[in-house]
């Protein structure tokens, strides 16, 4: 029997949250005829130009407030995926019987094409990058999306029976999933994070876990064998599996043997990507490396295409993004380590003589368990935003604490404390919604204040 395809034309949809995704779903939902109304706490979508936009596209706004009576009189509503789900007047929604569902889940429902979904507590965006340049040099036809670029809901006009989605998808996507079922889903790593969303870790847990939720034997599951969590989480899945390992040596799987990631299966291996073509900072990022291949080994790209993906990739911005080398001391940029892991793994990835940049808006975890990396590696700390408190609290008598009023002294206090030889990396172990718009314009913010540092002690040293 032919499931009945689903439709919105005629129907009330309100849209919650009036972001990139938010806005790319209404603006998708009045395409497809439905009554659309999109709201947001703001009073005004300052500096997009989203509002003329929207308006003249039909589509009825909603600001300063989420009004319940728009709520409870809907056929549907749709959330952006930073519209946590147990808001009060969502609740009273849902349980006056108005579906809710997520803007993921929303648009996966009208693509044609097979999609590949990427999540992970870190490393998201790097390997969901890498896999679509990996699978464009292959020959696919590719659309990147999601968490990162365009909303998965901007795809679905071009989205035709040989496209490849590539999608990051985050926890505030996945767990509002119903029937999203990627033919590939990638869970790079686990460890907490969100907690200032989700009400405990197993929450987080087993939002993540609905990647694999609908999957079957036809698909793929691709997890990182030096990770444990990863496979507690992927357990129940259904689908067939294909381990990566950086650490590990594994009888099957994408692995490193001798100087290359190799694919190994039945006793042989096959050489997918020369280390040599490898040019991240971070040995961590070379996990990303890894699963990239493997999703592409998965769908039949030749070695050498994948090769010269790599080759063309030097990394995102804001991920172990080098910025300047001002007086012997490099600065690093990573605003992307928003989260005590991915901070972790930004710290060992240099050697000693670090001064590191550490705070914003805690997300949940310790910042004891930066010690450890901490007290092998760095001189200094300097702390910034809301979190500041805990950072003391964790590391003061381990190492000199520094507090910085704003990025700028931020930048400067790291200089001072660095001698020559030495890297400042920002790799802040939370999200950036204290000080920030988010973690890209803190990253930017750190940049331009490095460059400015290296202007003025240029402009010094040649006086």
């Amino acid at each position: 029997m032919t499931a009945t395809p689903f439709s919105v034309a005629g129907k009330r949809v309100v849209v919650v949250g009036a972001a990139r995704s938010g806005v790319a779903a209404a603006e998708l939902l009045v395409r497809r005829g439905a009554e659309v109304t999109l709201t947001d706490m703001r009073a005004h979508l300052d500096g997009t130009g989203d509002e003329a936009r929207l308006r003249e596209a039909g589509v009825e706004l909603e600001l300063g407030g989420h009004q319940a009576a728009t709520l409870l009189s809907a056929d549907l509503i749709v959330l952006s995926p930073g519209v946590p789900p147990a808001q009060p007047v969502l609740v009273e929604a849902r349980t006056a019987g108005v579906p809710v569902m997520g803007e993921l889940e929303l648009a996966s429902r009208w693509l044609r094409g097979r999609i590949v979904a990427i999540t992970g507590t870190k490393g998201k965006s790097t390997t969901t990058t890498l896999t679509g340049r990996m699978l464009e040099a292959g020959g696919h036809r590719v659309l990147v999306g999601g968490n990162i670029g365009h909303a998965l809901s901007a795809q679905v006009d071009a989205s035709t029976e040989d496209t490849i989605h590539v999608v990051e998808t985050s926890s505030f996507q996945l767990e509002s999933a119903e029937t999203f079922k990627p033919w590939i889903a990638v869970l790079l790593n686990f460890s907490p994070d969100h907690l200032d969303r989700h009400a405990d870790l197993s929450e987080y847990a087993a939002a993540k876990a609905r990647i694999f939720a609908n999957q079957d034997a036809e698909d793929w599951a691709v997890l990182n064998a030096d990770d444990e969590p990863s496979h507690v989480l992927a357990q129940d899945a259904r689908s067939r599996r294909l381990l990566f390992a950086v650490e590990r040596n594994l009888a099957e799987g994408v692995v490193l043997a001798g100087d290359a990631i190799v694919r190994r299966a039945a006793g042989s291996d096959q050489v997918l990507v020369p280390l040599s073509s490898v040019k991240l900072l971070g040995s961590h990022l070379l996990a990303d490396v890894l699963a990239a291949a493997a999703v592409a080994s998965i769908a039949g790209v030749d070695p050498g295409a994948m090769r010269r993906a790599v080759e063309g990739f030097t990394g995102l911005e804001h991920a172990l993004e080098p910025v300047a080398e001002i007086g012997g001391v490099r600065f690093v940029n990573d605003s992307k380590a928003t989260n005590i892991e991915a901070s972790l793994r930004a710290i060992q990835s240099f050697p000693r003589g670090l001064v590191v940049i550490l705070g914003g808006r805690f997300k949940g975890g310790s910042f004891t368990d930066l010690r450890g990396a901490l007290g092998e590696r760095a001189a200094t700390v300097v702390a910034i935003g809301e979190s500041a408190p805990l950072i003391h609290q964790a590391l003061d008598g381990a190492m000199p604490v520094h507090d910085a009023a704003d990025m700028a002294a931020a930048v400067r206090s790291a200089f001072a404390a660095a001698a020559p030889g030495e890297t400042v990396v920002l790799a802040p172990a939370c999200s950036s919604f204290d000080m920030f718009r988010d973690y890209a314009e803190r990253g930017r913010v750190f940049k331009q204040e490095v460059l400015r540092l290296r202007e003025q002690f240029n402009g010094t040293r040649e006086q």
